[in-house]
């Protein structure tokens, strides 16, 4: 036998090896019965080709997680030809495929779930839920334990702070498979429940290890899925079981309080329906949930106010860089009708002196919607229901091309995308591309890169942070230690946040942003707490 078929033979050895390694995971972890064992492990031999199972010993071991088997398992995976290209695009098919033979079917989810809530709580169903899915390496915790993540004081509380790492770039080689790929229109998109059990594409992500729960909101049909690149605790996905675009109505309201009723335990909220000001998915109607306390739920209310026709609903302007109105009561009708109320007040109201304007006039007649709300619910301890009301308006000058309530030019370099609902409770979702640039913007503060000219050049990588640089070199030197460094360039991206804060504000934190604020909710005939 040749060095190469010794190799060949031992690389097939140590893929048996961890094929068994993997059912026991699998079974250990309760992803299977001790009826499924055979039939799954059969499954596995068959997908890698095998047609006998391992026959040595397997040593007694509690793996945290199955990562280490799986890169393996894609490793040889791909020296037999089961991945025609070892890139990211293609591992992860074969990954979600190998898990997805060690799954319980939909329906037995379902049930287990239904099952544990029954007998040990609702909160005791989702953690068992939550662990079937990083279990089942749907949820890629080894990827998320790499995003950067901080807190940042601020007279509003502790922002957070996140630098997204968790979703793998794109290669050069994976973009040009992509644009070579003819436009494919099944699953609609990545929030249908067509997704469960596909085996995704190179344009398209493998789901054969992903499980859902199916909803009833307010009579119809939604599921209940958790997001495989988590930005926070059980970060959750609510989606239509149709594929229709995203709105905010009065209805939408009715199915966030009517989730916080089933899973109390979480938040559930809504991207705006709006460009700009809305998510990044506006074709499919859906929530963001989750077991998270954000830094928008701590801060305090500043002020009060009352509607004579709901006098059990009480109205807070909360202090927060945004302008949010939070309304709480203990009936969940009262709370809905008040929520209702500011969304249909706020749609058509103007205020030029605050740069507020609910339309544009096209020259065809039509009108252009610019107000609209990011919504947030909860169910307190005490039973009363809670929802936050972000106003939004999504108008463009020539000086703000990118939305006036949007971050400004300025702030781009550090966050130019959409201020969705998780950024606007607090959380900030900033590009992986910062990871570097920040290492190489703290350089600079202990002197060991010198800045030049050349950094102004378009060229030059760190271009869109000059002007930056000069600040914090100008604000703390170039003698930093390389943790007082670190430290100056979070607190000051930290800084940057807040501003993006404040921008997508509608009032701003003035005393006539206030007043533009109260003028709005005197108007509607809400009357203030004195």
């Amino acid at each position: 036998m040749t060095d190469s078929q010794h190799a060949q033979a031992g690389a097939a050895q140590n893929a048996l090896l961890n094929i068994e390694r993997l059912v026991r995971f699998a079974f250990r972890e309760g992803m299977i019965e001790a009826l499924d064992v055979n039939a799954s492990r059969n499954a596995l031999l068959d997908l890698f080709g095998f047609t006998e199972p391992y026959e040595g010993e397997v040593p007694e071991e509690q793996l945290d997680s199955a990562v280490e088997l799986l890169e393996s398992l894609l490793d040889y995976g791909h020296s037999i030809g089961l991945i025609t290209d070892n890139i990211t695009t293609y591992r992860d098919l074969l990954d979600a495929r190998i898990m997805g033979l060690l799954m319980p079917r939909p329906s037995e989810t379902v049930s287990a779930f239904a099952r544990t809530a029954e007998q040990k709580g609702i909160a005791a169903a989702t953690d068992a839920f939550y662990k079937l899915n990083i279990d089942s390496n749907y949820i890629r915790m080894d990827r998320i334990r790499r995003n950067k993540y901080w807190l940042h004081e601020t007279d509003y509380g502790a922002l957070e702070i996140t630098i997204n790492l968790s979703k793998p770039e794109k290669d050069p080689k994976e973009i040009a498979l992509l644009r070579s790929m003819p436009q494919a229109h099944y699953p609609k998109c990545l929030l249908c429940a067509e997704n469960v059990g596909y085996a995704g594409r190179a344009d398209h992500p493998a789901r054969q290890n992903l499980r859902v729960l199916p909803l009833t909101l307010q009579g119809e049909p939604w599921f209940f899925q958790y997001s495989p690149y988590v930005y926070y605790n059980e970060h959750s996905i609510v989606f239509k079981g149709a594929h229709e675009p995203m709105v905010i109505s009065h209805t939408s309201f009715a199915r966030l309080l009517d989730f916080v009723e089933q899973l109390p335990h979480y938040f559930i909220g809504s991207n705006a329906d709006l460009p700009i000001v809305g998510g990044s998915i506006l074709s499919h109607d859906h929530f963001q949930a989750g077991r998270h306390t954000f830094p928008m739920e701590k801060a305090p209310i500043e002020a009060t106010f009352a509607d004579p026709a709901l006098p059990g609903v009480s109205f807070g302007i909360v202090s927060w860089p945004m302008s949010v109105v939070r309304v709480s009561g203990s009936s969940k009708g009262d709370v809905h009708r008040a929520a209702c109320r500011l969304l249909d007040e706020w749609r058509g109201y103007s205020d030029a002196a605050a740069e507020v304007h609910a339309f544009t006039e096209n020259a065809d007649g039509s009108r252009t919607p610019h107000n609209t709300i990011t919504p947030i619910a909860r169910l307190r301890d005490n039973g009363d229901y809670e929802m936050d009301l972000v106003l939004r308006n999504n108008r463009t000058s020539e000086e703000h091309p990118d939305g006036i309530f949007h971050p400004h030019k300025h702030l781009h370099h550090v966050k130019k995308e959409n201020i969705g609902l998780i950024e606007v409770m607090g959380l900030a979702v900033l590009p992986g591309r910062l990871k570097d640039e920040l290492e190489q913007i703290a350089a600079y503060l202990t002197g060991s890169a010198a800045i030049a000219a050349e950094l102004h050049d378009a060229g030059h990588p760190l271009h869109n942070h000059a002007s930056w640089i000069e600040a914090l070199t100008g604000q703390y030197g170039t003698a930093c230690t390389a943790e007082e460094a670190r430290a100056a360039v979070e607190r000051e991206t930290g800084a940057k946040f807040l501003d993006v804060l404040k921008d997508a504000g509608v009032y701003k934190r003035t005393d006539e942003g206030a007043a533009a604020f109260r003028r709005f909710l005197n108007t509607i005939g809400l009357q203030e707490n004195q």
